[in-house]
């Protein structure tokens, strides 16, 4: 599919911010799965600085500074980008039990090392707890291959939990979301990575959109009109994960516990981390503006409905410039 991404961030501040400095994460990955075909960040007052640069984990962060008084803040990302559905990496080891996943990562003295290793740990958003690995374990039966514990979980997760996005805020430990078993997708995906890592295995965060109206005979997804946020769940390569250099490499596959299904072409990706502390779409440092209101609106939508749009505004443009025309004189005129 071939999307066009519209996410704007407005914010109003009383009193008046004096300066501020601001990170966004705003602009969409390329993946095997995702090609970026144009991006452009609007900001509302201009900025004295900005600048781009890529994180630590590949995404593209944004810095900008404001250093006149202003009172309000509009941040527009406008991206296209072509999509299609994520497909297993060759040589993934899809039928490896999850234990023996979980041994791949047991730290060893002197073992080559995994980068995947980093999502086996506790972040600010995901620690460990006990609740986790509770809920957890009805999908890691003994010898169950990680990709179908990943889509027992998810699967578990929809039927569990509602979504209610007046019953957390962001700051609501995941452990308080799993226990009232409602939320929303950043609580969903953070319950989900914290059932993972407390089991020894990587999980990483996937912040993102999904089309904002589905297409003819499919049901409308939960969070289509505002970011998103789902699951990334590494699997191995095959091998003897003993180091020798004989294994294929691995590659994460990626699950939507808000949806219940798996990704598709209908779902951008913006930013990977290890949490949402590591993708907000917006965080900054501000003098002044001690009381704030944010609107944020996102729409994601196929190019080829923008274009009709479009065509469609100017026919309308033109009949009615041709009605005015074609009007007689106001006798009173003459």
């Amino acid at each position: 599919m071939l999307l066009h991404v519209t996410h704007e961030t407005r914010y109003e501040y009383s009193p008046a911010v004096e300066t501020a400095q601001h990170l966004a994460h705003l602009k969409p990955l390329a993946t095997g799965s995702q090609r970026l075909v144009s991006h452009k960040l609007a900001i509302e007052p201009q900025p004295a600085q900005r600048s781009e640069v890529p994180d630590v984990y590949g995404n593209t962060r944004a810095f900008f500074a404001l250093e006149a008084t202003h009172d309000s803040l509009v941040v527009t990302a406008e991206s296209v980008v072509e999509t299609s559905t994520p497909q297993l990496a060759p040589g993934i080891a899809r039928e490896l039990p999850w234990e023996a996943v979980r041994e791949r990562f047991r730290y060893r003295k002197d073992a080559t090392f995994d980068p995947a290793s980093e999502f086996v740990f506790p972040s600010p958003y995901v620690p460990r707890h006990d609740d986790f690995a509770a809920y957890a374990r009805a999908s890691f039966a003994p010898g169950r291959p990680t990709f179908d514990v990943a889509m027992d979980l998810t699967e578990r997760m929809y039927r569990d939990f509602a979504y209610d996005a007046d019953s957390t805020e962001i700051s609501t430990p995941a452990a308080e979301a799993l226990a009232q078993r409602k939320g929303v997708c950043q609580d969903f995906a953070h319950i989900m990575i914290a059932c993972f890592r407390v089991m020894g295995l990587p999980a990483r965060y996937v912040s993102g959109y999904l089309l904002t109206q589905p297409p003819p005979g499919q049901p409308r997804l939960v969070g289509a009109d505002a970011s998103h946020a789902w699951v990334s769940v590494y699997l191995p390569g095959e091998g003897d994960g003993d180091g020798d250099g004989h294994e294929s490499a691995g590659g994460w596959a990626e699950f939507d516990p808000t949806n219940g299904r798996q990704p598709g072409e209908d779902y951008v990706a913006l930013a990977i981390g290890r949490d949402y502390s590591d993708v907000s779409p917006m965080r900054g440092v501000l003098h002044g503006g001690a009381r704030h209101t944010l609107k944020v609106g996102v729409t994601v939508r196929p190019i080829e409905e923008l274009r009709t749009q479009a065509a469609e505004a100017a026919q309308s443009q033109s009949r009615t410039q041709s009605q005015i025309q074609s009007q007689p004189p106001d006798k009173d005129l003459q």
